[in-house]
């Protein structure tokens, strides 16, 4: 399936139902008078979150949306039915905006959460509520309300635990494919995974957390560098990021600096990644050669206080250790 996580979309509500303009017509009944109903609410346009879906891409075929108006109101004092609402449905994750002003309408963050982004127009009055003492014979009623309409925004946002960011070919989507069922594609080039792939790691018997593995990023990524910012946003949600480190012999560049590149990146994009728990992980341990990379980026850490660890998703050194500590703060991080 095609991944989407943005798309545009034009939405109207329904217009409400006219009243009616009506008299009763009776036999014996030589003055009856205004009997006219009300017209129906036009439908709403409404968003809702569900669990069957992970991407927006069904929405990305139908840029437009429109509900149906209300019925117009009849004669012996019938109203117009209101309109059938129209639900679009989302994955869960998904932030509406308004595409004008970039207003936030909801952050629909569990299935079943929803938001009227496009509400209907409200049926007209029918003549019966226009009759007075001075006015008993009223020939005119209500138009019903137009509907509101307006371009929105459909951002969708990954919910993980733990989010894996690095250089591209850093070693996150062979570490996701161990630890998870995830398979996502791996190859000796860059770029390799162009869509944010979710694993969920089971560890014990009832302790699991899921697991996504990020899009590599690259110096300038928060202007759109490699493939930028599209997939930054994903990592806003996550409880924690696993910063990966290739420290293999066969790397040139001081990995030190390549920490501090994807670091600056994140703040650039968004200063409260900063805040965000992060632990170290020096990948392809086991060509690591004379172990200076490593060395150096444990020492790095150790200075920062960063959690550290040194992995080889070929060997499985340090894998173990790995999803056990990141289970643990998982769960702590839940209980409080």
């Amino acid at each position: 399936m095609q991944f989407v996580d943005y798309v545009k979309s034009y939405v109207r509500s329904g217009d409400g139902g006219r009243g009616c303009v009506s008299f009763r017509r009776e036999k014996y009944v030589p003055k009856g008078g205004p009997d006219g109903g009300d017209g129906g609410r036009g439908g709403h346009v409404i968003v809702r979150a569900t669990r069957q879906l992970n991407t927006l891409v069904d929405l990305r075929y139908r840029r437009e949306y429109r509900a149906d108006r209300g019925e117009h109101g009849k004669g012996s004092n019938k109203s117009g039915r209101d309109a059938e609402d129209l639900i679009i449905l989302v994955p869960i994750g998904t932030v509406v905006k308004d595409a004008d002003t970039q207003q936030v309408l909801a952050d629909l963050d569990h299935d079943g959460a929803e938001v009227i982004v496009a509400r209907g127009g409200r049926g007209g009055l029918g003549n019966q509520h226009f009759a007075t003492a001075t006015r008993q014979v009223p020939r005119y009623a209500q138009p019903g309300e137009p509907g509101e309409e307006r371009w929105v925004i459909f951002e969708l946002k990954l919910l993980a635990d733990v989010g894996l960011i690095g250089m591209p070919n850093a070693g996150k989507s062979t570490l996701i494919s161990v630890i998870s069922a995830a398979r996502p594609k791996i190859a000796e080039y860059p770029f390799t995974t162009l869509v944010p792939n979710l694993g969920v790691v089971k560890f014990g018997d009832y302790t699991s957390f899921v697991v996504a593995d990020i899009p590599g990023l690259i110096e300038g990524a928060h202007q759109g560098a490699g493939l930028g910012f599209q997939f930054l946003r994903h990592v806003e949600r996550t409880r924690f990021l696993l910063h990966m480190v290739d420290v293999s012999e066969m790397i040139v560049d001081d990995p030190i600096e390549v920490f501090e590149k994807i670091n600056k990146e994140l703040v650039l994009y968004n200063p409260q990644l900063a805040k965000k728990p992060m632990i170290v992980v020096a990948t392809k341990a086991d060509i690591a050669g004379d172990g200076r990379h490593l060395l150096a980026l444990k020492r790095h850490c150790e200075m920062h206080d960063l959690p550290f660890f040194a992995i080889s998703a070929v060997t499985n050194q340090g894998i173990q250790e790995l999803v056990e500590y990141l289970a643990k703060r998982v769960e702590a991080s839940r209980n409080t």
